[in-house]
């Protein structure tokens, strides 16, 4: 049974189809998988990036690549409701979001009601709050943030979130790798949702 069989079958769904992909594909894996919760909210990255945490502390990992890959998959993803809005303007690009599976009209206020309030650095601060990263980008490209500035703060801020929740799921590995023990983390998702994953060192 591979590390995450029991979590992915208790997530179910989308999250434990990209958990599960994570574990097969690794960083790549991860990338794809942060690429999809850019563009999917609903998706918890906490979950993803903390099983990578998980697989690089089990040795599975390397934590240099899966920091490329994650940020890339956030910029990737990013660009794309750039474009959304930079295309359909302020209330189609409005619009738009709230037709989105699972996606709440009041979290699309928000995430405009953020960038209105802090203009263009919201796209850096805005990758690190809950609800607002996903969607930051739109008013971004509704305003026609230049493209440059834009990836800038998006990869920056990208960078700092991933690494943190990755570094959540990978504690520093202690002198007792030789002695048997389980550790369990557990991380909680913006809509109170929670993964859980365990390793056992040998």
């Amino acid at each position: 049974m591979s590390l995450l069989a029991a979590t992915a079958s208790d997530e179910g769904g989308i999250t434990g189809f990209l958990l599960d992909l994570v574990d097969r594909l690794g960083a790549v894996g991860v990338g794809l998988s942060i690429l999809a919760e850019t563009v999917i909210p609903p998706i918890p990255s906490e979950a993803v990036l903390g099983l990578a945490g998980v697989l690089i502390n089990d040795g599975r990992m390397n934590v240099v690549p899966v920091v490329i890959f994650a940020t890339m998959g956030s910029v990737l993803g990013a660009i794309f409701f750039y474009y959304v809005g930079l295309a359909l303007g302020p209330r189609r690009s409005h619009a738009f979001l709230d037709r989105l599976p699972l996606v709440e009209t009041e979290d699309v206020d928000k995430t405009f009601d953020w960038f209105a309030r802090h203009g263009r650095s919201a796209v850096f601060f805005g990758r690190m709050v809950p609800i607002v990263r996903s969607f930051i980008s739109v008013p971004a490209g509704v305003v026609r943030m230049p493209l440059g500035q834009f990836l800038l703060f998006t990869a920056a801020g990208s960078l700092i979130w991933n690494s943190v929740l990755i570094g959540v799921g990978s504690p520093p590995v202690t002198s007792s790798r030789t002695t048997s023990s389980t550790s369990t983390t557990c991380w909680s998702s913006p809509s109170s949702s929670s993964w859980a994953g365990s390793s056992t060192r040998r």
